[in-house]
Parts: C-alpha cells; sequence; structure tokens
C-alpha cells in the first residue's frame, strides 16, 4: 500500500507539472571569478521576484506571451538588466557573470556578513584551494593552516579537530556522505582525497558546534558543493607527483550538466626521498562524475559518482638514520628482506531527487551505496646494529657505525583483507515558513555490511634472545638461567569478523533571522536521534540503543559602528560506533560499545575592520568539549587501535584565532593561532593527555604577487604544531609512557606566472586557445626540517635499554607544475 501511494502521488506531481501556464528562467550568477553569488535580488517589472540561494541558483516564474524586464541587483555588483518574452511552458536557462566594482572587491572577498558568519562555518574559495598546491593537493593542504585543525603528516589527508581523532570528522558532497577506506596504516599508503578541488563549487567548514543537520560524528563537518556547469570547459594540471583532468559541459536546453574529473597521483618522488631505500611503486588514481538532469523546473535528478584504485607496493632494502647529539651521535643501520603489498579499491555511487513543490517548499531523496576491498600483505624482516656513528672529518669510514651497542631483528607478518558494503537511503526537505524562517527535516537508514580478516604477527629477537610480549606473565630468566617456557610471538593477532550494523536516523531543526531594536538576530535549534543494533556471526546481543542529541545555535550583530558579531552554539554530541570502533586490540568485535559522549561549547566573535584602507577580519572562538563513555584507543601514524570499551571520560577546550584580509592588495591571506588541551582518565587512574594533545599550532596562508608584473605570483604555506604523545611504544601503558613527539615545523612555496590571464585579452593565436595557462614550480619542507610522525623502538644489549629512533617524514622536495583551462 505504501509504494501504492507514494506512486500516485508521484502520478499527481508529473500531472501538475505538465499544465503549467507560465515560462521559467533560471541559472547560476557569478561574479568574475567564477564563484557563486548568494543574495541576488531579482524582480521583473510586473512583480514577480526572487533571490539566490548559498549555491548561486535561482528559479522565476515569469508571464508568458509578453516581453517581460527582469533586473539582478546586489549590494556589491553591477545592476544587470535583462528583457525576455517566452511562451507558455517555455524554460530557459539565463547565467549572467555579475562585474565588481574595483573598489569593492576586497569587500566581497572578506568583510561579508553571509549565513557561513552566523553559522559558525568558513568558507574557503575553490579558487585558492586550486591555487595553493603542497604534497598532498587539496582541501586538506588549506584546512592544515586553520586554527584548531592539525595535519602532522603531510603524505596524508587525515587531520584531528580540537582533540578529536581522524574518525570523528564528517565529509559530505551535495548533502551525500562519503567514507574513506579502513585499512590504511601510514600516510605512504593514502591515495587521493576523495574530494576532486577541479569539481569544486563550495568549501564550508565548520570546527565544532554544528547543526543537527549534520551527522553524529564528535569533532568537525567538511562540508562540499560540486558545481552545475555553465558551458563547455576543460581543466587540467601536470605536476611532477601526477596529474589530473576534468571537463564540464552543458546541453544546448539546458536541462542536462555534468561534470567528471580523473586524477592520477604518483608519490615516488615523495617516497624515494625518505630514509628508507628501495623499490616502492604508489599508484593512486580515481575517477568522479558529477551529473544532473533537470526533467522540469520542478523535478531534477543528480547523480555522484567515484571509483578509486590505489596500490602501493613496497620492498625494502636498507635505512640509515642518525640521531642523538654532536657529542655522543648515535645511528641505527637496517637492512631488510620481503616486500610489502597493499590495495585499496573503492567504488561510491548516490543518486539525489529534487522535489521543488514550489518556492518554499523542496523534498530530497538520496540513495547512496559504498563499496570498497582492501587488503595489507606483508611479510618484512628487518635486521639491524645500533652504534656509535665515526665522526673523524676526512676518515674513509665516516658517518658509519664502529661499535655496536644493539643488535637485534623484527620479524612482521600480516595477511589483512576487508570487504565493506554501505547502503544509505535518506529523505531530506525544508520548508521556508516565511522570508525569515525554515524548517529542516530528515529521515535516513544505513546498513552496513563488513567482512574482514585479520592476521598479523611480530617476532622480536635481541641480541639472539626472543622478545616476549609485553604483557607475557612468565618471568624470563636468561641469559643466566635457560628459559624453559615456549616461544610466543611479541604481537599476534587473528580474527575473522562478519559484522552488519543497521541504523535509523533523523533529525528537525528550525532557523530563524531576524531584528531585534536594530540589531540583527540568527537561532537555530535541533534534534537528532540515532538508533543502531550490531548482529553477525558469533553475536547473540544485539540490543538497539539509541540516543538523542539536541544542539542549538544563536548569532547577534549588534548596531554598533564597529562592524562586531558575536555567536554561541552548543548541545549533546555523539558517536555511535563505526565496525572500527567495535573491534578490540585482539580483533574481537564488541556489539554492547556505547555511543561516546560529548557536549559541546563554542563562543565566537568576529570583528571586521579597515586596515590600511583594506578589509580585514579577526575571528574568535573558545570551546569546551566535555567527553563521557570514551573510548580509549591508540594512534601510530594514522592507524588508530580502539580499546572497545567505554572505561574512560575525557575534556578538550581551548582557544582558535584566525586574522585574515588583504594583507597585499588583491589577495587573501591569514594567520591563525590555536591553543589546545585534552586529557582522558582512563578506569579512574587519573588525568593523562590524549594522543590528540596538540598544545600549541601555527599557521599561515599568504599570497602575493611582484606589483610590476602581477602574473608572477606566489603563496607560502606555513604550518607549526608542537608534539603530541606519540613517541611511546604503541604496546606501552599510556600512564606510564607520556613521551612526546618533537614539534612539527613545515614550510612549502610555490611560485606561478600566468601565461594567459582570463581577465586579459591577447592578440597571439595560440594564447586564444586557452581560458588560463600558468607554469610555477613547488619547494615542498623548504627548510628541510626534520619531521617525525612515530618512534621505532630498539634494545641496547649492554643497558638493556630502549632507544627512540625516530621514523622522519619527507625532506626537501621540488616539484615542478602546468595548469590549463580551455
Amino acid at each position: 500500500m505504501k509504494r501504492l501511494y507514494f506512486s500516485v502521488l508521484l502520478s499527481l506531481l508529473f500531472s501538475l507539472l505538465s499544465f503549467s501556464q507560465s515560462a521559467i528562467i533560471r541559472g547560476v550568477i557569478l561574479d568574475e571569478a567564477q564563484n557563486p553569488i548568494e543574495g541576488v535580488n531579482i524582480k521583473t517589472n510586473t512583480g514577480e521576484g526572487t533571490a539566490t540561494n548559498s549555491n548561486g541558483f535561482y528559479e522565476l516564474k515569469i508571464p508568458y506571451g509578453v516581453e517581460i524586464t527582469v533586473e539582478f541587483t546586489h549590494v556589491s555588483h553591477k545592476r544587470i538588466e535583462q528583457k525576455f518574452n517566452l511562451k507558455n511552458g517555455q524554460e530557459i536557462e539565463y547565467n549572467p557573470v555579475m562585474l565588481i566594482e574595483f573598489e569593492q572587491i576586497a569587500t566581497v572577498v572578506i568583510n561579508t556578513n553571509t549565513r557561513q558568519s552566523v553559522d559558525g562555518v568558513t568558507s574557503i574559495s575553490p579558487q585558492m584551494i586550486r591555487t595553493i598546491k603542497g604534497a598532498q593537493p587539496g582541501v586538506e593542504n588549506i584546512l592544515k593552516t586553520l586554527p584548531g585543525v592539525n595535519i602532522s603528516n603531510e603524505l596524508s589527508t587525515q587531520y584531528s579537530v580540537r582533540g578529536g581523532n581522524f574518525d570523528e570528522n564528517l565529509v559530505y558532497v551535495n548533502e551525500i556522505e562519503v567514507y574513506r577506506p579502513f585499512l590504511i596504516r601510514s600516510g605512504n599508503q593514502e591515495g587521493l582525497s576523495f574530494v576532486n578541488t577541479d569539481l569544486v563549487q563550495n568549501v564550508d567548514f565548520s570546527a565544532g558546534g554544528f547543526q543537527a543537520k549534520y551527522g553524529d560524528k564528535l569533532s568537525s563537518v567538511l562540508d562540499i558543493t560540486y558545481r552545475n556547469p555553465i558551458d563547455f570547459g576543460i581543466r587540467a594540471d601536470l605536476s611532477l607527483l601526477g596529474g589530473s583532468i576534468a571537463a564540464e559541459t552543458v546541453s544546448k536546453d539546458g536541462k542536462f550538466s555534468g561534470i567528471a574529473g580523473v586524477r592520477y597521483r604518483d608519490n615516488s618522488l615523495l617516497l624515494n626521498s625518505l630514509e628508507t631505500e628501495g623499490n616502492v611503486e604508489p599508484v593512486f588514481a580515481d575517477a568522479q562524475t558529477y551529473l544532473t538532469y533537470r526533467f522540469s523546473s520542478k523535478f531534477h535528478l543528480n547523480f555522484l559518482g567515484n571509483i578509486s584504485l590505489n596500490k602501493y607496493n613496497f620492498q625494502p632494502e636498507n635505512r640509515q638514520t642518525n640521531f642523538g647529539t654532536l657529542e655522543d651521535p648515535v645511528a641505527l643501520l637496517v637492512v631488510y628482506e620481503g616486500q610489502e603489498k597493499d590495495k585499496y579499491q573503492t567504488y561510491f555511487g548516490a543518486f539525489k531527487a529534487n522535489y521543488f513543490i514550489n518556492d518554499d517548499l523542496t523534498l530530497k531523496l538520496i540513495a547512496s551505496a559504498y563499496h570498497t576491498t582492501e587488503q595489507e600483505y606483508f611479510d618484512i624482516l628487518a635486521q639491524y646494529r645500533l652504534g656509535e656513528v665515526n665522526t673523524n672529518i676526512g676518515d674513509e669510514n665516516l658517518g658509519e657505525v664502529e661499535f655496536s651497542e644493539g643488535i637485534g631483528s623484527q620479524l612482521t607478518h600480516a595477511r589483512n583483507d576487508l570487504d565493506a558494503l554501505i547502503f544509505n537511503a535518506e529523505h531530506r526537505g525544508d520548508y521556508k515558513i516565511d522570508d525569515e524562517s525554515t524548517v529542516e527535516w530528515s529521515v535516513k537508514y544505513t546498513h552496513e555490511d563488513i567482512r574482514d580478516r585479520l592476521v598479523e604477527y611480530e617476532v622480536i629477537d635481541s641480541a639472539g634472545f626472543s622478545i616476549r610480549p609485553p604483557r607475557f606473565s612468565q618471568p624470563n630468566p636468561q641469559p643466566y638461567t635457560p628459559f624453559t617456557g615456549p616461544l610466543t610471538a611479541f604481537e599476534n593477532i587473528k580474527s575473522l569478523n562478519f559484522v552488519k550494523i543497521n541504523r535509523l536516523q533523523s533529525f528537525v531543526q528550525y532557523s530563524k533571522q531576524t531584528d531585534w531594536n536594530g540589531h540583527e538576530i540568527f537561532y537555530n535549534a535541533g534534534v537528532r536521534t540515532h538508533s543502531w543494533s550490531v548482529s553477525g556471526d558469533g553475536i547473540s546481543d544485539n540490543k538497539t540503543q539509541t540516543v538523542i542529541s539536541p544542539r542549538a545555535q544563536f548569532a547577534i550583530k549588534p548596531n554598533w559602528e564597529k562592524d562586531m558579531l558575536f555567536r554561541v552554539a552548543g548541545g549533546l554530541y555523539y558517536q555511535p560506533p563505526f565496525y572500527r570502533e567495535l573491534r578490540d586490540s585482539s580483533g574481537t568485535v564488541q556489539p554492547n560499545v556505547k555511543a561516546q559522549q560529548s557536549f559541546h561549547v563554542v563562543i565566537g566573535n568576529e570583528y571586521s575592520f579597515q586596515l590600511w584602507e583594506r578589509p580585514f577580519k579577526l575571528v574568535s572562538e573558545a570551546y569546551f568539549k566535555g567527553m563521557t563513555d570514551v573510548n580509549p584507543y591508540t594512534l601510530e601514524n594514522v592507524r588508530i587501535r580502539y580499546s572497545a570499551d567505554n572505561n574512560a571520560k575525557a575534556y578538550a577546550y581551548g582557544l582558535d584565532l584566525r586574522l585574515n584580509g588583504e594583507f597585499v592588495p588583491g589577495t587573501e591571506s591569514w594567520f591563525s593561532f590555536g591553543y589546545l588541551k585534552t586529557e582522558e582518565n582512563i578506569d579512574n587512574r587519573g588525568y593523562i593527555a590524549r594522543p590528540t594533545d596538540q598544545r600549541l599550532k601555527f599557521g599561515a596562508l599568504f599570497q602575493d604577487y611582484v606589483p610590476n608584473m602581477p602574473d608572477l605570483k606566489m603563496y607560502l604555506n606555513l604550518v607549526y604544531n608542537t608534539g603530541v604523545p606519540g613517541g611511546s611504544p604503541s604496546y606501552a601503558d599510556p600512564y606510564i609512557y607520556q613521551i612526546r613527539l618533537k614539534d612539527y615545523r613545515r614550510a612549502d612555496l610555490g611560485i606561478s606566472f600566468e601565461v594567459v590571464n582570463p581577465e586579459k585579452t591577447y592578440n597571439a593565436k595560440w594564447k586564444k586557445s586557452f581560458r588560463e595557462l600558468a607554469i610555477g614550480f613547488e619547494i615542498y619542507n623548504m627548510f628541510n626540517n626534520q619531521n617525525s610522525i612515530t618512534n621505532t623502538w630498539v634494545r641496547d644489549v649492554y643497558s638493556k635499554a630502549q632507544y627512540a629512533i625516530p621514523n622522519y617524514l619527507t625532506p626537501r622536495v621540488f616539484n615542478l607544475r602546468l595548469s590549463a583551462r580551455f
């Protein structure tokens, strides 16, 4: 019966559409930089009117059979006037580009009071994302310069926000939640970010206190919008690290539009510069597309698709790491045998149907499927020598280990396979009550089917003696008395899990923007519910768990002489466990793990002002997060291993500051500072630093150009992070080991020359073939800082002490780049 009712409803809707007695104009309004303009007022001489949304999109019904004058106005752009005379039922697409007065450019870019400001959302220009490249280019390369966001591994696209870990961040593309692979252990194995920057139109980021319409995670939301093309175009990018190409098109009648991109990445240039030498083959490729078909002005169907094929093959040969002091230099020499072969294949597809019932009511239906097959295979034997280094200048053995203080070997083995299939079906809707009030809602069903085989062991031998596991109960009297107990691997994990998780989520929220005694007021209140159950082979207790998450935001822009905006946001945020959070350190699934809970309070201020007759903005946010039912974890490189037990509580608080503006006329730059303290209390043993306790953070993104040659541009991307507690062995008791890694310092420099600038005209025939053409070079880790991500622990055979050997990240690397748009 439900299917019958739904079919009848659809038939009625299509019948109504077929009897349209008006004409329709629709389109996307962009500025000169191809960015969408929100809030453009659109009026006709007969009284009809509308405005563009946050994506620059509009639809306007007009009378047919008569000449109508349509006026497009915006406070910061030049007025556009256009005449139309359409037939009954005719639909056309009109996509004007609104010009900006020269003196207004800075105001539009920096000094805005838009939806992002009142929502506490940081909006990043897509053009900036495509311009500012890095060792791992993408949205994350810009995020790492923001306060509260920490990335201490340039080979990784994963990030932590305000004390959270990598699993606590939501990512949406056109309201569709996207996922990443499960088994990746290090940044070396990571491929491309899911987000293809060539397809991006909007980038919004919230570091906490976000609205109920976003899902159940504890830390942040990255909300991406892909473009709806307005004409044909091709964009290409080529460098020593790989390349990308994207094409976009729109049909003559404007009903169909599509954009697609293909990317290829080879990190050999970066990985061959590491201390571990060998044969490495890191190849990553993906293809994405976003298609839209407008059956009518009321019904649009979209498709988002992605295929990603990533391979990482590594056959290490040797390594030498020098550390210690000038007076007491020490070196680690390692000879390897064996190899590693990893493969990650992911397939993602989603359909999104939009029903524009009228100007006030929109209904959406989203269905998506994500499938990943991953393998992690390696057998590597490492034999090492640890000793004093020859420092005699002129000696033929300079830099070699002359006296061994420790010798040993390590054998690591893995045969890990994972097959995950995730289905989502969601209904979303929004209803505009009036010009100031909106209600949004959603109901979403998710089914997760996980098949996981985990087989890992590690055998460590030091000076001829096999080392037992760190928690091995039987004492070892060697070397004075023979050991008669069984030989046991230092670490040995075997498990086979077939797990299914069903989830039902919903939310409803109300937003209102109004005036109060001349002051602009915005507030939002909503609530989410999330129910889930876990079942599978060997899982008998599969009771359903439910959490309720109320959230609210409030903002006020006082009617003061100074341009100020104040915000406060907060609520309860839950994170129901995903599969990895259910699997404990032995590989066993614990189905009764509860959702981690966090109480957020965020207080913010935005102060816009003029400096050097140019606009600037200072954004300040103070936050506190109180967490209960915490699931403790260890962090090694980018691999997270949970205890699968809600036996801890934690807190995080801090301050984020960001000053952005036109330090150089016509460009946007910013400087950021973040202070964070996060600690956890496991089994009531007392508070200690969490693995993500990144205490201080400084970031800067600076752009400049040569005044007499503005086509010659540069950017400087600076990051400084204090060390996190990650320098201890992964098996160690965190209450005994609180060793921190060294501070992370990195500077990336890029210089480019625009051979063809879209704002100029050229006489040369070959230049007329391009809309944009730029060449440049980049220096990654410009000052050649030795940053480390983890430590390798080896033993001194004499003192029985362990040495922490840093695993250094990439040194200084040079890259060439060519970018073009046709």
